[in-house]
């Protein structure tokens, strides 16, 4: 099964690095044990642009700061970029493609969140292909948006000054919950947040570190110690650095 990604961007090769090293990297090469083969298609806005860079924005109307990218210029991008040479249905692309935007105005991204997106979008149940909309300087066109756009996904309450960091973001997370990525099925269950809480404290040799030694119970070969230590080390770590976590879900520290 081929799952094709597609992202419209100023500035198509900003995603060299993440598309060649890494977990990520070896993903788009096809050197997983999936069973979807990931394609990532940049898509150049300029190139379908009249006056290339020059022509891709332009000033808001009723005044203000900053430039806006064009409604016609990302819907050229997007028909003869996507949905053309995707070979998707000019009558219904709507229907083959999800269409996202990372933008303040969408639900901020977590790891539930990247574990949803993953089964709907990125899994071998997944119907439609994905699209992302990579805005710059003052935003996009509402028009665009209105039309277009079927989700879209902040990153926090904070501004990026464009959205392909933001697309890597998401797929860098999301994608690890894909069958066949990981190496170890379980390496996206048990970490950071799965739980409502961080992950416990690590170790690794050597068993002696500047007077400090592995805790007991790790090399103890005792199952059930071992997950004990695991257990209040995650719940320690949460309330030092993450309480938060632990008051906005009511949570005594226990797992699920």
């Amino acid at each position: 099964m081929i799952k094709n990604i597609w992202v419209i961007t100023m500035f198509e090769n900003y995603f060299d690095n993440f598309l060649e090293y890494g977990i990520i990297g070896s993903v788009f090469q096809n050197h997983r044990k999936s069973d979807i083969e990931f394609k990532f298609h940049p898509v150049s806005l300029p190139q379908f642009s009249p006056k290339g860079f020059k022509g891709v924005d332009d000033s808001p109307f009723g005044g203000g700061v900053g430039m806006i990218l064009r409604a016609d210029v990302l819907k050229n991008a997007l028909m003869e970029g996507v949905v053309k040479p995707g070979g998707y249905a000019l009558d219904s692309f709507k229907d083959q493609l999800h269409i996202v935007c990372p933008s303040p105005r969408g639900k901020t991204w977590d790891q539930n969140q990247a574990q949803e997106f993953s089964e709907e979008f990125l899994s071998v149940n997944s119907e439609k292909d994905l699209v992302f909309i990579c805005g710059r300087y003052e935003g996009i066109d509402e028009r665009f948006l209105n039309n277009y756009v079927n989700q879209f996904i902040s990153m926090g309450d904070f501004i990026l000054t464009g959205g392909e960091l933001a697309v890597m973001t998401i797929l860098d997370s999301a994608l690890r919950f894909s069958p066949g990525i990981l190496g170890n099925k379980l390496s996206a269950v048990d970490e950071s947040f799965v739980h409502d809480k961080l992950e416990y404290a690590l170790y690794t040799r050597p068993k002696e570190f500047e007077n400090s030694s592995v805790p007991e119970e790790l090399v103890s070969g005792h199952h059930k110690k071992i997950e004990q230590f695991k257990e209040r080390s995650s719940l320690e770590i949460t309330q030092k650095f993450r309480p938060d976590l632990l008051e906005k879900n009511g949570k005594s520290g226990t797992r699920k």
